[in-house]
């Protein structure tokens, strides 16, 4: 059995029987995507993805937060510096928490508090049953920073939501409320926040003390969707978005946001 604990950056891991527990680490920064937390998740999921004594696992955000996206000052400080077209193809390759997520076999429950943004929301909706407090908030923020909505939005939303109402929230990077979400189908189901631990506990422990190969096959078959889905939008969405990490209204964005004002977009 793997040791757990050595995640311990950015990830808390912990097993309890079948149960994974995870947790992005990083509450100083609303658990935002960066300074290695993209990476220490994706390790800890590739770990317990070859771990047959883990049965589902239980994704959760220490903090306020379960994940604010990417970290936006570490954009702009990038965005700041000299440019190169090889940042698009780091877009691209930045896919592997998509790839490894999609590869986990046993179930992935994401227990949803605060803000669920950008990157972070791509992810909670990769796992595959997501309850989230009343008042968390989902948003594909990628547009308000200047950039595509690339690295899983385009895929995940439409296939949730209404065909018009995915465009709406991916064009405006407009917020819903956990309920709002829920009641639009963009989740399983919303519940009181100071519920929210015990009732994702109690699903994902129920996904734990099913039957590994039937719920295993069940995930992997109805996943087949969801990769064909992918096979034909991501890699255009990450093209998309790697050449607007580079533009000028992106720049512009990152600049907005870390002095808190509005942003003035050009189109270039």
């Amino acid at each position: 059995m793997p040791d757990y604990t050595v995640f311990t950056d950015h990830v808390l891991a912990r097993q309890d029987g079948h149960l994974l527990v995870v947790s992005l680490n990083r509450p100083d920064r609303l658990n935002a995507m960066g300074g290695g937390l993209q990476q220490d998740l994706t390790a800890v999921l590739e770990t317990a993805r070859d771990d047959r004594s883990v049965r589902a696992i239980l994704l959760r955000g220490e903090g306020r937060a379960f994940c604010a996206g990417g970290d936006v000052k570490e954009f702009n400080e990038r965005a700041q510096g000299p440019q190169s077209p090889t940042r698009v193809y780091d877009t691209v390759r930045g896919s592997r928490i998509i790839d490894t997520m999609l590869s986990v076999p046993q179930p992935i429950i994401a227990a949803v508090q605060g803000y669920a943004m950008g990157l972070g929301s791509t992810v909670a909706l990769l796992c595959d049953v997501v309850i989230a407090a009343d008042d968390a908030t989902f948003s594909d923020s990628h547009v308000n920073i200047g950039i595509v909505a690339g690295d899983g939005g385009a895929v995940l939303w439409p296939l949730l939501l209404p065909l018009g109402a995915a465009k709406w929230y991916l064009l405006t990077g407009e917020r819903m409320s956990g309920a709002e979400a829920a009641r639009l189908g963009l989740i399983l189901r919303s519940v009181p926040a100071d519920q929210l631990l015990e009732e994702a506990t109690s699903l994902a422990q129920r996904l734990a003390d099913g039957a590994p190969l039937a719920v295993q096959g069940t995930k992997a078959t109805i996943n087949r969707i969801l990769r064909e889905r992918i096979d034909l939008l991501l890699e255009t969405g990450l093209v998309y978005e790697g050449a607007t990490y580079m533009s000028e209204d992106h720049r512009e964005a990152a600049a907005a946001f870390v002095a808190k004002r509005n942003p003035t977009f050009i189109g270039k």
